[in-house]
């Protein structure tokens, strides 16, 4: 073929390429900041372009409606499944109202710059522009994503400046703590005043903390007694509670950002004086002291709570008897932690593993393991008859020991290490039901080879 005949051929081919019919998909996110300031509304954003759609005949294949912040590179499901119709053809042309409402990041721009020289995209039309495979065109297209970028930054920079104003003023920038309502005032932010509903509770919240040494879960059960909620209708959690005893905001002070190590004195009104706050963290502190003064126990860790699904937790119990000695008892009960409610009582240990005792045939057992250990004790046992006690090798040959028998054993008689030696042999879960010991049959079956 001639250089005549193959520049024809490429001109052919580029004209047919030119002709290939464009297939746009209308795309309008909601823009960040207020209508009057910036972008028109997403129902707003379709319409114009619908618009210059039906006035210049362009043919559109779908509509992409997205709600998510455009500052974050692939953060955007919308606009990722936008980019994926693309590259398999689905249209070949985006309308959107800006520039920006594409993308405010490096990373997006340059997938959207990438499909168009790759020619999967043909053109990008907005409601005064148009950007195809042309290098000025995707230059001033990447200026205008730059500049959104640009603007983006600076608008964090702002915002962080005017927070750090404000906070040096004294004014709170934030929503409000519980006790305290903001100004309605557009010309008082970061103003706050005292809930008159709801700041005398808070108030007795610290006192019963401070001179009664109540705990958090005795205050959530007071605070569900007289219906005390928050400004949503909502009743506090107990992680709510203790937020709201650590915050120093009560007394007069408050750090933002939270653990940036900024403080400052606050113009709102104190709820409760500085002493006051200071006592509460003591008590919170001895409280923490005093549950971290942990005590191992045989079976808390193989038993969950039937009821609600919560862990079991041990605690021991003193009693003075007539002839002067002091009985010792151990109790096993629901931790709470999934169900504060939980009406599951507790169980003695003594009957616990009477229990475990009574089911222990049908508790799946690791025989391997506990034949090691066992193996392990009938030397130990052997040695010191042979060593100490002097007998010949055939006398200290050990009775073949039965599994289960040695098992209970242990749980009746062994020491807290030993039993926990002997559990971590043991496959089954343990669930403590109105103060039975039983089976978790449920997991059991999870478990069961297919």
């Amino acid at each position: 073929m001639d250089q005549t005949a193959q520049y024809g051929a490429q001109v052919g081919f580029a004209a047919v390429q030119a002709a290939e019919p464009l297939r746009y998909c209308l795309y309008a996110r909601k823009s960040s900041e207020s209508e009057e300031r910036q972008a028109l509304s997403v129902d707003s954003q379709i319409n114009e372009m619908l618009t210059t759609a039906q006035r210049e005949g362009l043919t559109i294949v779908d509509i992409y409606r997205e709600s998510h912040s455009a500052k974050d590179c692939g953060q955007r499901p919308v606009f990722n499944q936008l980019l994926t119709d693309i590259r398999s053809g689905k249209f070949n042309g985006i309308l959107v109202w800006h520039p920006d409402r594409l993308s405010r990041n490096a990373g997006d721009l340059g997938a959207i710059v990438d499909l168009l020289d790759q020619k999967k995209l043909i053109e990008i039309r907005t409601h005064s522009q148009r950007f195809t495979n042309n290098p000025n065109e995707k230059f001033l297209l990447m200026i205008l994503g730059s500049q959104a970028k640009l603007e983006n930054d600076n608008k964090s920079i702002n915002v962080k400046r005017g927070l750090k104003t404000k906070c040096e003023l004294g004014l709170w920038p934030s929503v409000a703590p519980t006790g305290y309502v903001n100004s309605k005032n557009k010309d008082q932010k970061g103003v706050v005043f005292i809930d008159p509903e709801r700041a005398p509770v808070i108030k007795e919240m610290f006192t019963k903390v401070a001179y009664e040494g109540w705990s958090g879960r005795k205050l959530y059960r007071w605070l569900k007694e007289i219906g005390f909620t928050s400004r949503s209708g909502k009743a506090l959690t107990l992680s709510n509670i203790y937020v709201i005893l650590a915050n120093h905001f009560y007394h007069g002070t408050f750090e933002y950002p939270k653990a940036s190590g900024r403080w400052f004195q606050g113009k709102h009104a104190p709820l409760i004086s500085k002493e006051l706050y200071d006592e509460v963290q003591k008590q919170l502190h001895l409280q923490i002291r005093a549950k971290g003064k942990y005590k191992e126990f045989a079976f808390t860790r193989i038993l969950f709570c039937g009821a609600c699904g919560s862990g079991v937790t041990a605690q021991d119990k003193y009693k003075n008897l007539k002839d002067g000695t002091i009985a010792k008892y151990t109790y096993y009960g629901c931790t709470r932690s999934r169900d504060i409610n939980c009406k599951e009582g507790y169980i003695e240990e003594k009957i616990l593993i009477s229990q475990l005792v009574g089911i222990i045939d049908q508790i799946d057992l690791d025989k391997s393991g506990l034949r090691k250990k066992l193996e392990v004790e009938i030397e130990r046992h052997n040695a010191f008859q042979s060593k100490i006690l002097g007998l010949k090798e055939e006398e200290c040959i050990a009775k073949e020991v039965d599994i289960r028998n040695y098992a209970k054993h242990v749980l009746s008689y062994g020491n807290l290490f030993e039993k926990r030696d002997l559990l971590t042999c043991l496959k089954s879960k343990l669930k403590l039901e109105q103060k039975i010991i039983s089976l978790d049959t449920s997991h059991q079956t999870e478990q069961q080879p297919s």
